[in-house]
């Protein structure tokens, strides 16, 4: 048989062996998809409504705070997304060398004309495409979907948000799929490999969500008067907030009433710590004492003009560990014997 005949089989007999798994994927995919888009279609509808509403009442300042998109049906289907790439990896990376190299079967397949890193290379590249794609297209409708969301609260740039949209879910379900892929290749078993595409998906994500993300780019950081305050444009991420005093000490929370509730000497208030009927009549007080002393309020941020080139880094850092990955696969899959 010549090499494209070669290739051609290996193809039939991956789509044979994957075909039960690819018609419940496309299902559930179809299914999803008709969720998002009669909600979406909804939301979207109710999105143009208020802001027809809120322009002509000039009201539209106060629109996310007495507004709400979106069913909370939906909303949880949204957030269970965040799981679709370690499923690809679990499901179809994991099995793809570790339950043939478990069952023998590989031995019969590599000792057909057929080389080893040809099998694993049209193997491992159609799972891929189709982790790609399956990720990709997730993507794609939860994005569209939550447009309005995003013109409304400018959350898209923040962590449970940013994971979701754009083009990283198509690095994530591709690194988890070549994870699985390489666990299943080195363990030489299915469920320890599927152990460790959960355990080093969720933990790698966590590590860049919480430490690495943030330092893609220098992030900025801006000085304004404490009565003034300040709020970036667009979907901008806050790293950091607060106030700083004239010898440089520095006084960070949460959110601006969380630092004054923590106090902030020599302008403490007890009732802005929640003592009082109505805490909030005394902040100003409080940021005009601190304004008075010399108190500059700052805000680190990561402004939303980088979103895309975020996305952009994130992505190319998935796929070069998910390529790295599969080089070692194919290391170990060219050295060790069946």
């Amino acid at each position: 048989m010549n090499p494209k005949g070669r290739v051609t089989a290996m193809t039939w007999l991956t789509w044979r062996q994957y075909r039960a798994q690819a018609a419940i994927a496309a299902a559930l995919l179809a299914t999803f998809a008709a969720v998002l888009i009669v909600t979406g279609l909804q939301m979207a509808s109710q999105w143009h409504s208020a802001l027809v509403t809120c322009t002509a009442s000039r009201t539209c300042g106060s629109l996310a705070q007495n507004l709400y998109l979106g069913s909370p049906a939906a909303q949880i289907l949204i957030t269970l997304t965040i799981g679709v790439p370690a499923i690809l990896g679990l499901l179809w990376g994991a099995p793809l060398a570790g339950q043939e190299i478990e069952t023998g079967t590989v031995a019969f397949a590599w000792a057909q004309s057929i080389t080893r890193s040809r099998w694993l290379t049209v193997k491992a590249g159609w799972l891929l495409l189709a982790a790609a794609a399956w990720g990709g297209t997730v993507a794609g409708l939860v994005t569209w979907w939550s447009g309005p969301k995003n013109a409304l609260y400018g959350r898209a740039f923040q962590p449970g948000f940013f994971d979701l949209q754009g083009i990283v879910p198509v690095g994530y379900a591709l690194f988890a799929t070549a994870l699985g892929i390489a666990a299943g290749t080195l363990l030489r078993r299915t469920l320890p490999a599927m152990a460790i595409v959960l355990g080093g998906f969720v933990g790698l994500r966590l590590v860049f969500t919480q430490f690495i993300r943030q330092h893609y780019m220098t992030a900025v950081t801006a000085y304004y008067s404490p009565l003034a305050g300040f709020t970036p444009s667009g979907s901008f991420w806050v790293l950091s907030q607060g106030f700083i005093s004239k010898q440089g000490q520095l006084f960070t929370g949460q959110s601006v009433g969380a630092v004054l509730g923590n106090g902030v000497p020599p302008c403490e208030d007890p009732l802005v710590r929640g003592t009082g009927p109505d805490p909030t009549i005394h902040f100003r007080a409080v940021l005009s004492c601190m304004q008075a002393h010399g108190f500059r309020g700052f805000t680190i941020y990561q402004p939303a003009s980088r979103y895309w080139a975020f996305q952009g880094i994130e992505t190319g850092i998935f796929v070069a560990i998910a390529a790295a990955l599969l080089a070692l696969t194919f290391i170990v899959v060219r050295r060790r014997d069946a």
